[in-house]
């Protein structure tokens, strides 16, 4: 099987450079009409500039592609509602949006001041929802929709300094949780790409022989199979180095206690037990954890539900 994007459309947030470039150019390379989005700022979000942007254009239209350049900065609702309004009235659709785009302001916690904390919980979150809620009605008006949000393992377990991008990392795999069971009826797939790779973004950070492992390129090939046709949804999907592996969120089966027994001393004494990973299930939303605590509570209480 080939995967290929020919008549699809995709708008990708932050590709004038690093993981986004890599992106916009592997999608058209497989037949795709690329809307490049770059505000151009710097790896902190000041300034900016579309030449990022208009480059990469200029790469994919040089190589017989299709692409045009927008620099809406994703937290702001009016300028990316006018790159969907653009894209509409050029190619009429909007089939896929990767929402790539980042900053990092990164310092201890201890250091950490609002400012830096809301500029990268403001592009992260509200400029992936903000993409993704202008999108959304063309998409269902289509009865199709390919959506990946950008993870990262600082998010998912964690990493010195990075409290503000931790957070709004796992902030939008909450978001795509919820998306993936409300988009379902009008065959709206949505995923998380956990991505390690070289970029601007990370390159002061990582030891040169490592960064000679881990090529933005390496990670692409992941994002292209969760917008593909046939891909799937409320995947999280780690990438570095060219490896791929899968990141499940499972709740282990724990323990009920009768109400006059339910005291931190019993918390504290089963703890073991509540963590012991036997049994241990994948939730597809939180109704079903609920209903197991519920089922659990009455069955101990020596009750019929149902």
């Amino acid at each position: 099987m080939t995967i290929r994007f020919d008549n699809r459309v995709v708008i990708i947030t932050g590709a004038g450079n690093g993981l986004g470039r890599q992106h916009a150019l592997q999608m058209a390379a497989r037949g795709a009409k690329v809307v490049v989005n770059d505000y151009g700022g710097s790896a902190d979000g000041t300034g900016g500039s579309s030449e990022p942007a208009e480059r990469v254009v200029a790469e994919i239209i040089a190589a017989g592609g299709e692409a045009m350049a927008h620099g809406a900065n994703v937290a702001n609702a009016e300028q990316v509602a006018d790159m969907v309004d653009k894209t509409m009235a050029k190619w009429g659709r909007i089939d896929i949006l990767v929402n790539n785009a980042g900053i990092l302001r990164d310092r201890a916690f201890g250091k950490m001041t609002m400012e830096d904390w809301n500029a990268v919980m403001t592009v992260h979150v509200t400029g992936s929802t903000i993409c993704t809620m202008a999108v959304w009605p063309h998409m269902k008006a289509a009865n199709y929709g390919r959506i990946v949000m950008t993870s990262s393992s600082s998010g998912i377990y964690g990493n010195f300094g990075q409290s503000n991008y931790g957070a709004a990392k796992m902030a939008v795999i909450g978001l795509m949780n919820v998306l993936h069971i409300e988009g379902a009826k009008n065959n709206i797939r949505i995923n998380t790409l956990a991505p390690g790779a070289a970029t601007r973004m990370t390159e002061e950070l990582l030891p040169p022989p490592v960064i000679g492992l881990m090529k933005p390129e390496l990670v692409t090939p992941g994002l292209l199979y969760l917008v593909s046709e046939d891909g799937p949804s409320r995947v999280i999907l780690d990438a570095t180095a060219g490896g791929f592996a899968r990141t499940y969120i499972y709740e282990t089966d724990g323990v009920c206690f009768a109400p006059d027994d339910c005291t931190p001393e019993n918390v504290a004494a089963h703890f073991a037990e509540i963590s012991d990973p036997a049994g241990q299930h994948l939730y597809e939303g939180g109704g079903e954890q609920v209903m197991k605590f519920v089922t659990k509570a009455a069955a101990v209480a020596g009750m019929k539900l149902g």
